[in-house]
């Protein structure tokens, strides 16, 4: 006879499943680091694929952004904090790296004054395929790339964005409105081949 679990029954078992790997993490289990480098690899690496424009390069950060979290786990005091710390751990490395390669030296004009950024952008910009905004985002900047995706798709605002990157708010926004004008204009023209070639 097969035990039936209740939805909220089944997300306390998988909760505590989670913590449990997160202790064994701690206490150096490497079958434990695995599972959970397992769970977690696939949307760490796409952060860095879309922050680093490079496959190679994606790759090398993901791996470094989990050895330093297992390195400094036993720091993680709240265990339902860990999404959110990998996540920070793996943006981080990505920053530095850029940085590193001395391509972060960008233009910017910090008098553009983006309007209602929010609220266009998700109507506009996120109504089309990934796999389109991907490359779209190939063809842009690095600087605005990575303002882009640090504020629309991990969730950072201006304050923290100019606080990660070593910008002021306004270069941050600027940035960002950069970013989402070339992206549309660059939709735009996919779109318009894909017509052409139909």
């Amino acid at each position: 006879m097969s035990i039936k679990y209740s939805k909220a029954e089944v997300k306390n078992i998988q909760y505590d499943i989670h913590n449990k790997l997160i202790l064994q993490c701690k206490a150096g289990d490497r079958v434990a680091q695995n599972e959970l480098y397992k769970r977690y690899a696939g949307a760490m690496y796409n952060i860095c694929r879309r922050i680093m424009n490079d496959e190679d390069e994606a790759r090398d950060l993901l791996q470094d952004a989990f050895v330093e979290a297992f390195m400094k786990i036993h720091n993680l005091k709240e265990l339902s904090t860990f999404s959110a710390w990998i996540k920070r751990i793996t943006v981080n490395k990505c920053i530095n790296a850029i940085k590193k390669k001395r391509i972060f030296a960008i233009s910017i004009d910090e008098n553009v004054d983006p309007a209602d950024e929010d609220e266009f952008i998700d109507k506009e910009i996120i109504g089309h395929e990934a796999q389109a905004i991907m490359k779209a985002l190939e063809q842009i900047s690095d600087g605005c790339r990575t303002v882009f995706n640090l504020y629309l798709f991990e969730g950072y605002d201006h304050k923290e964005i100019s606080q990660i990157m070593g910008i002021s708010e306004s270069a941050s926004k600027s940035q960002y409105s950069k970013a989402k004008q070339k992206i549309r204009d660059l939709l735009e023209t996919q779109k318009f081949r894909s017509y052409g070639n139909k």
